[in-house]
């Protein structure tokens, strides 16, 4: 599905006022993309060799990602790399969550169908993933209560997986800040804070009255310090997939 590289041609982007940096659309071109940028180039082979496979540790059956195959085959992936490593600093990191999450809008207005669409920044060469984690935590908030996801991969992140505490989905191999749809099987992220969980019951439930949806929130509200248990928070089964 990828066109021969011709550098005459370039390749749909969006650049980020705050950052001055581009997204593409890896996709449409993942040629291109492993040519351009052959340090995060890591990226798509993690997406082929890992992402889109079955793992004896993930718990379930399926693909460790089960939504990222959809997302790249309607080339609806789009990254940026941000170089700089360790000279980034937090407000670096913070600028491109913006900028991610404003062409995320822009993108999804013209779409029918976002429930793919996936924006990835990438961070080559940053060794402190404390920044990714206190970023992540800076912006959850604000990505969540416009129906979407905020997620934070590197090298060694230890969140756990939500059918194995022992598997690590979001260990990568290149730290980055990720934005992608709100699932159904999102809850044991949300349920630490009341306005999580009242956009999550928007995005999954959105027929209920506000008045509901924020009553059922502040019942199911678990407190902050259970709610590092993802994997004993899962409430769907295994034959319940994400929607």
């Amino acid at each position: 599905m990828n066109r021969p590289v011709n550098p005459e041609v370039p390749a749909p982007t969006h650049r980020g006022p705050r950052t001055g940096r581009s997204w593409c659309d890896v996709y449409d071109d993942a040629e291109r993309w492993a040519t351009e940028h052959p340090d995060a180039a890591v990226l798509t082979r993690w997406i082929a060799e890992h992402l889109v496979h079955p793992h004896p540790d993930l718990g379930r059956d399926g693909p460790v990602c089960p939504f990222i195959r959809q997302t790249t085959n309607h080339h609806a992936l789009w990254a940026a790399v941000i170089r700089g490593g360790d000279e980034l600093s937090a407000e670096d990191l913070s600028a491109a969550v913006l900028d991610a999450h404003e062409l995320y809008d822009r993108l999804r207005a013209g779409e029918s169908d976002d429930r793919r669409l996936t924006v990835v920044t990438t961070f080559p060469g940053l060794t402190r993933t404390d920044r990714i984690d206190a970023v992540h935590r800076r912006h959850k908030t604000e990505v969540v209560r416009d129906g979407l996801m905020l997620g934070q991969f590197y090298p060694g992140c230890r969140v756990p997986g939500l059918w194995n505490a022992a598997f690590h989905p979001l260990d990568a191999p290149l730290p980055m800040l990720v934005i992608r749809p709100m699932m159904t099987t999102d809850y044991p992220f949300l349920v630490a804070r009341t306005d999580w969980l009242y956009a999550y019951f928007g995005k999954v439930a959105p027929q209920l009255p506000r008045a509901l949806r924020r009553s059922i929130a502040e019942r199911m509200r678990v407190p902050e310090a259970d709610a590092g248990a993802i994997t004993a928070l899962r409430v769907h089964a295994r034959d319940e997939h994400a929607r």
